[in-house]
């Protein structure tokens, strides 16, 4: 009988755990060089490093830094367009080349690592000239050195910026203006109204269900 009352209770704490599971995760922040695929005149996070990438004569490629969410859909863009005329319409076809306009951008200033300013504010843009095979890497080494990479191959440094560190995770930073109290819970990982009405009506569930289980007993 003891095992019967327990049941429901038991239940409803496992249906708590799994909403208190389903709570949004905090994305972790980082400062980074990102590397988008501008074909169509529209900035895409690529889906390979520059390492691998090997663009076509007439491609665009970016290359952004900012302190970005680990995802695509939130890291920061380059400011600059995806225009491969506006790059490269000035440089002229060459046989056995391709052009790759390339939009480097140095991100904002509160990006950049403490004591180290941005070489420029404005995104720079430059047309490389490079053999048909060569990679994003190699048409980007050959516009903005040196560059610089960690043992795992990611871009760390354009140009010598940043002279240190490489895309490691920083502390999330606390909102400057105090929060209304009803919404300060949920922004500092505390459970909102709705998951704690939700867990109200969870134990009420498991109350009712152990008083009918009760009631079977007699």
């Amino acid at each position: 009988m003891r095992r019967r009352r327990l049941l429901p209770l038991a239940l409803a704490f496992g249906v708590v755990l799994a909403v208190l599971a389903a709570g949004p995760a905090a994305a972790a922040s980082y400062r980074y060089w990102s590397f988008w695929d501008g074909a169509g005149g529209t900035w895409a996070y690529a889906t390979v490093g520059p390492s691998m990438a090997r663009p076509a004569d007439g491609s665009v490629q970016g290359f952004r830094f900012a302190v970005s969410k680990d995802a695509a859909a939130e890291a920061a863009r380059p400011r600059a367009a995806a225009d491969f005329t506006a790059v490269c319409g000035a440089t002229p076809a060459a046989e056995g080349r391709k052009r790759v306009a390339l939009v480097i951008d140095f991100g904002l200033p509160e990006d950049a690592p403490q004591g180290e300013p941005a070489p420029q504010a404005q995104p720079r843009t430059a047309c490389a000239q490079v053999t048909p095979e060569a990679t994003a890497a190699e048409a980007l080494a050959a516009v903005a050195k040196p560059l610089r990479y960690n043992s795992a191959a990611l871009l760390c440094g354009v140009s010598g910026f940043p002279k240190q560190g490489c895309g490691e995770p920083l502390p999330d930073t606390p909102p400057a203006t105090p929060q209304p109290e009803a919404e300060a819970d949920t922004d500092n990982g505390g459970p909102s109204a709705g998951l704690l009405a939700g867990m109200a009506a969870v134990a009420a569930l498991a109350a009712a269900g152990i008083w009918q289980s009760r009631r079977r007993t007699r």
